[in-house]
């Protein structure tokens, strides 16, 4: 088993990928479940993950990429665009809830299903009359950005967090609108560079007494 501690300290965000490399099927199925199993808050799950990892996919996308990030793209192996719901429908909510009860989640407690299932509506409802509701759908997408960052180092495979974007191209390029999503992030995936020089840069965070406060 990895030391998870371990995989943060020597994870890095890689700004020049091996353009040769290619990833594997078998590992980017991987870090897709990683993306698939993160945690979200009352499994609301709000996310829709499009993967690319053909020359094709990467050109489909670089109209959103600002010229200072486009090596990022291109470069790499693979990329995932993460989405998450701009509305979520009676539909979706009763698929997630059908989910869990066929994964055995409440066995013979129908009344725990209705239960959690009013609960969910009622959270996302809340957010939704807030005015709030893709921005709490944003907060769960980068609990996935973990899993997926963290998930790939994991692999010995290297990643780049990506903000950096026209969000609203990257929106018409997909036809997100359509599908009542949006766009949050993109990480893409690879092997980096031998003269990737942030490989060579030493980790540097806060010390603890500056950020860890005891109650």
């Amino acid at each position: 088993m990895q030391d998870f501690l371990k995989l943060m300290q020597e994870r890095y965000t890689t700004k020049h990928y091996d353009a040769t490399y290619q990833i594997s099927k078998e590992d980017l199925d991987k870090i897709l479940e990683f993306a698939r199993l993160t945690p979200s808050a009352v499994n609301v799950q709000p996310w829709v993950f499009y993967v690319g990892n053909s020359q094709e996919a990467k050109d489909k996308l670089l109209p959103a990429i600002p010229d200072f990030n486009i090596p990022r793209v291109q470069e790499s192996s693979a990329y995932v665009l993460i989405c998450t719901k701009t509305d979520i429908t009676d539909t979706e909510f009763k698929a997630i809830t059908a989910k869990e009860d066929a994964d055995g989640r409440y066995g013979t407690r129908t009344d725990i299903r209705d239960t959690v299932d009013e609960h969910r509506k009622a959270f996302a409802h809340m957010h939704m009359d807030m005015g709030d509701f893709v921005q709490w759908g944003a907060k769960q997408c980068y609990l996935a950005m973990a899993s997926i960052l963290y998930g790939a180092q994991s692999l010995g495979i290297d990643s780049t967090p990506i903000e950096g974007m026209d969000f609203a191209k990257a929106d018409e390029i997909f036809n997100l609108k359509a599908q009542n999503l949006t766009s949050v992030a993109i990480v893409t995936l690879g092997k980096r560079a031998v003269d990737d020089s942030n490989a060579k840069r030493p980790k540097s965070r806060l010390d603890k007494k500056d950020i860890i406060r005891e109650v």
